[in-house]
């Protein structure tokens, strides 16, 4: 398994497959909120395993912070670790873009998976396409790249 900053059309198609398969058919998000405006302002990650997308996730920029989004995980491949190298490849870019803090709104049931990350919950609980949210940031210092 590996995972890859996206740069090619295909790259970006297979980084949506994975998206759609997990937020789509597996939590039911609406069709039109997975794949938003902001895809053009995001850099998209995805991850493949013998050159099957089975992962992915994107950064944005968002008032100057780096927002991390969109991760997901086949579920054939959940509880590989491939999660936090996902996560691990988007804090080393946003380390390459300067940013100082990485903001993401995490699933209730994904955020010990994020605090273990060293995020730190910063909101209550809150409601998105329907699913429970929590607000989480994390202060990215020179030990945060890979």
């Amino acid at each position: 398994m590996f995972v890859k900053r996206v740069r090619s059309e295909r790259e970006l198609h297979d980084a949506y497959k994975v998206r759609t398969e997990v937020f789509v058919e597996e939590q039911k998000v609406p069709p039109e909120e997975e794949i938003d405006q902001f895809e053009d302002q995001c850099i998209h990650f995805v991850a493949y395993d013998e050159g099957e997308p089975v992962g992915a996730g994107r950064l944005r920029t968002v008032e100057s912070t780096g927002k991390v989004e969109r991760i997901c995980v086949a579920k054939s491949h959940r509880g590989t670790g491939l999660g936090k190298q996902i996560m691990k490849h988007i804090e080393k870019e946003a380390h390459e873009q300067d940013f100082s803090i990485l903001k993401l709104n995490a699933q209730t049931h994904a955020e010990e998976f994020y605090r273990k990350l060293g995020y730190e919950t910063d909101s209550g609980e809150f409601l998105d396409a329907g699913i429970p949210h929590v607000a989480m940031k994390k202060r990215l210092n020179t030990e945060t790249a890979v």
